[in-house]
């Protein structure tokens, strides 16, 4: 990569580096150098982007549950969610891969998400924990506005309340299901410790047991 390529790069996140080789290094795949790459980068990127969104979240979110909190985390720090960022800021035009790897568009998805994480653990080392953030900031900021509207599902509302109070997971019966090939027919029962069984259906087993547990969520007004 040419010196005025680097210097797009850094036009282009904002962030201009003091040691240019901790940039280069960030970028490096594997595949193109087996002994120095940017794993060890990765490693440490994906933990301040953790710590960052957590801090975030956290003062977002301040009354909500640790599980609600833990699912929109989950969701802001997910290959898909990295890899759509690092689309957006073209950061395969600037990886070095090798000739294998080049043409191939299967590997994609993890190949920039690894190397936007390893991108924040170079400026996480080369500047600092503030830099980082305004980095994460800047390009995560559209997802955590999503992550507002994000809500978590009956099932997993269920079992979070069953786990708290009974220490126990809720109960499911599917039977058989009914109806025509193309559009089936399944019932599901849920049942918790000390309450009633409650049922539904749908057409197909999850449709069914979302149902049946927002029934008993609504039944215990949780």
């Amino acid at each position: 990569m040419k010196n005025n390529k680097f210097l797009e790069l850094q036009n282009k996140i904002n962030v201009h580096f003091d040691n240019i080789d901790l940039l280069k290094q960030s970028l490096i795949h594997k595949s193109f150098d087996n002994e120095k790459n940017n794993e060890k980068l990765e490693f440490l990127g994906d933990r301040v982007l953790g710590l960052i969104l957590s801090k975030i979240l956290l003062k977002i979110y301040f009354n909500e549950k640790e599980g609600i909190i833990d699912k929109k985390f989950a969701n802001l720090v997910n290959k898909k969610t990295c890899a759509e960022i690092s689309t957006k800021i073209n950061l395969k035009k600037y990886i070095y891969l090798g000739d294998s790897y080049k043409e191939s568009k299967k590997a994609d998805e993890k190949i920039t998400s690894d190397a936007l994480e390893a991108l924040i653990g170079a400026i996480y080392l080369d500047k600092n924990l503030q830099e980082a953030e305004k980095f994460v900031i800047k390009n995560w900021q559209e997802y955590i506005d999503k992550s507002e509207i994000t809500k978590i599902d009956s099932k997993t509302k269920l079992q979070e309340y069953s786990l708290k109070i009974y220490k126990k997971l809720p109960k499911y019966k599917v039977f058989e299901k009914s109806g025509p090939k193309h559009n089936p027919v399944f019932k599901a029962e849920v049942q918790i410790e000390n309450n009633d069984k409650f049922s539904a259906i749908g057409n197909s087993k999850k449709e069914a047991q979302q149902k049946a547990a927002k029934k008993l969520i609504n039944f215990l007004k949780i």
